[in-house]
């Protein structure tokens, strides 16, 4: 095993999820493929500079954006969650934040228009996007939704969290629903509140400063303050720790892909691989 491959450990989890070619001639190894694909993200390198030894670059990019398209890496992610609930191996303490992603200057120029947005926003440090990400309570992946840099975070708490679908095996409705929601101040508005307590979700979300004056100011009309378990909020460091492993990526540190859909595909496939 070469530098940024796959291990067998990793490998083992992903072979059984990948989809099998029913028609045409034998395709290229998946292992080496895969390999291709994820030592390209890792290093962050162009298309045309992944090593020979993984192929023609040009099958390398449309394995990539056909499994990207056909919607292989959600699936493949999906069943190693599956298989990690049915192990009762998930933490439903769930974290949930954001982290801004500086795009390449090869990132801007996408065909706009098209059904899908490039994701991309300009804000003070420039062309950038944002992974909106929830995570379980040892820092793996749930869910995430990618959003342009200039995007506040509030306002996509809810696509967040409904995007959190494990399926399970057999039986049964995926679940939806975590047992906790810690976030930071961020996420401090009566809206957010309100949507996770309808929900029967339990919350740890600290009180903005011009919160609590505006409370303190009207007296009893102003409700008693929410809940804060300071103990339970120690553990939102997760979420940091799972951005810092999603960034030791490269080509997922620096955005460098024109289309979101690519991009998307990418972090899912890291996702999926820190489920190993």
């Amino acid at each position: 095993m070469r530098r940024h491959e796959l291990s067998d450990a990793e490998w083992e989890l992903v072979q059984p999820l990948l989809p099998r070619p029913v028609l045409g001639r034998p395709r290229l190894d998946d292992r080496t493929m895969l390999n291709g694909i994820v030592w390209k993200f890792r290093t962050g390198v162009a298309w045309r500079d992944v090593p020979d030894r993984y192929g023609s670059w040009t099958s390398l990019h449309t394995r990539f954006r056909r499994w990207a398209a056909d919607g292989t890496f959600e699936r493949m992610l999906q069943a190693a969650q599956a298989q990690a609930d049915a192990a009762g191996d998930i933490e439903w303490l769930v974290s949930v934040d954001s982290t801004v992603v500086r795009a390449h200057q090869h990132a801007a120029g996408a065909r706009k228009g098209g059904r899908q947005s490039p994701a991309l926003g300009r804000s003070r440090g420039g062309l950038t996007s944002k992974t909106h990400l929830a995570c379980d309570g040892v820092g793996r992946p749930l869910a995430f939704v990618l959003i342009g840099g200039n995007t506040n975070d509030c306002t996509q708490f809810t696509a967040v969290m409904d995007a959190i679908r494990v399926p399970r095996i057999g039986p049964g409705r995926p679940r939806v629903r975590p047992d906790h929601v810690i976030d930071d101040k961020g996420y401090s508005s009566k809206a957010i509140r309100t949507w996770l307590r309808r929900r029967g979700i339990t919350h740890t979300i600290p009180e903005r400063s011009d919160q609590v004056r505006n409370r303190t100011r009207r007296g009893s009309r102003g409700g008693r303050p929410p809940a804060f378990d300071k103990q339970v909020y120690k553990h939102r460091n997760v979420v940091e720790r799972c951005f810092n492993r999603l960034k030791q990526w490269r080509g997922i540190a620096s955005r460098y892909d024109k289309t979101a859909h690519s991009y998307q595909a990418a972090v899912t496939l890291a996702s999926l691989l820190m489920w190993a």
